[in-house]
């Protein structure tokens, strides 16, 4: 089946770190420290077709936005592979928005990063500034912008850039009602010229009225996956049940399926792919290389392998040296044909200070 969008054995793991000082030490392999590990998601696989629009619903913290972030490559994964055949542009509450800059800055800098020219940012400027409709404020900074400014500037600018791939993730909940209408006019109208979509939201009447299938996120997992219809009943009689549960009870599953992302085991994961691939009929050896192929080939290693380490500091102490031979006077490779300038500088100051 041909795809726009491809999400394959994806996870997403954060370290719990106590400290700056316990992260800065794991990211260059110096000190082993004991870091709690959760799996904000775990193993999602999923295909979004051309001309698609893709609901994703599910509980807060269910790795909603986090599946849509990886997805437009505003973080990256920690294994899978996500294949995105198009340009993206991500719609969320103030996504990509740089505060200290002006409304009319931020149109001209996400329209540069997309590639347009400053004659096709000058064409569209004044439809983007219709469309957010937040009058004299688009002349002033954004960080003094109320949310639904920001929203509403940031959806106006995404949907006239002309993206391949829109990804919207709670960008309808804020705003009036005028403003609500406007934009699922847009996106209807996106819809009718065949441009694929990826829509995030609670609402799930927001959900049935825009997307042909909608992804059940649950928890780090991709509890289901089909018709917007079949899998909103699903939702909504799971959610139906878990409003009737005592205060007590939602507390505890809340906690048992938050344990479970903190007890993922990729490598478990791993296993368990390797073997259904030898079931299917793959070799051992072929299952295991394929696998790891997914699940590492897109991905960088967490931490610093001896050689980068070793390159690094290597760095480090040039930028050192340069900038110390600058201070003492003296161009850096004089320095290194004759190091003994450096003791005659520094004893001269000395008797200078006596």
């Amino acid at each position: 089946m041909d795809y726009k969008i491809q999400v394959k054995n994806v996870t997403k793991e954060y370290d719990l770190y106590k400290s700056k000082s316990d992260r800065l030490k794991n990211f260059f392999n110096i000190k082993k420290t004991d870091v709690p590990h959760f799996w904000s998601l775990k193993g999602v696989s999923l295909d979004v077709k051309q001309g698609e629009t893709l609901g994703i619903i599910g509980v807060n913290g269910s790795g909603k936005s986090t599946i849509s972030n990886i997805i437009s490559g505003i973080i990256p994964q920690t294994t899978g592979m996500v294949d995105v055949k198009g340009d993206t542009s991500i719609i969320s509450i103030g996504a990509g928005l740089k505060w200290n800059l002006t409304g009319l800055e931020n149109i001209r800098l996400k329209g540069l990063m997309q590639g347009l020219s400053i004659k096709e940012i000058n064409d569209i400027r004044q439809d983007i500034i219709d469309f957010a409709d937040i009058g004299s404020f688009i002349n002033q900074p954004v960080k003094d912008y109320s949310t639904g400014m920001r929203s509403r500037l940031g959806f106006a600018i995404a949907v006239h850039i002309n993206p391949d791939i829109i990804i919207i993730d709670e960008a309808l909940s804020v705003g009036d009602a005028t403003f609500y209408q406007k934009c699922v006019d847009k996106i209807m109208e996106f819809k009718n010229q065949g441009k694929t979509i990826v829509f995030v939201s609670h609402a799930l009447g927001q959900v049935e009225k825009i997307c042909d299938t909608v992804a059940w996120m649950h928890y780090g997992e991709l509890k289901d996956v089909g018709p917007a219809e079949k899998v909103i009943a699903e939702y909504r009689a799971f959610y139906a049940d878990f409003k009737a549960m005592s205060a007590k009870e939602k507390k505890e599953y809340q906690a048992t399926k938050k344990a479970e992302q903190l007890d993922f085991d990729v490598e478990a994961y791993q296993k368990e792919l390797v073997e259904e691939k030898i079931a299917q009929g793959s070799k051992p050896a072929e299952a295991k290389k394929s696998v790891h192929n997914v699940l590492y080939k897109q991905v960088l290693p967490e931490k610093m392998t001896l050689m980068t380490r070793l390159a690094v500091v290597i760095l480090v102490l040039l930028m050192l040296g340069i900038g110390f031979s600058h201070i003492m006077g003296y161009s850096f490779f004089s320095l290194l044909e004759n190091p003994a300038r450096i003791f005659h500088k520094l004893a001269a100051g000395f008797i200078a200070l006596l």
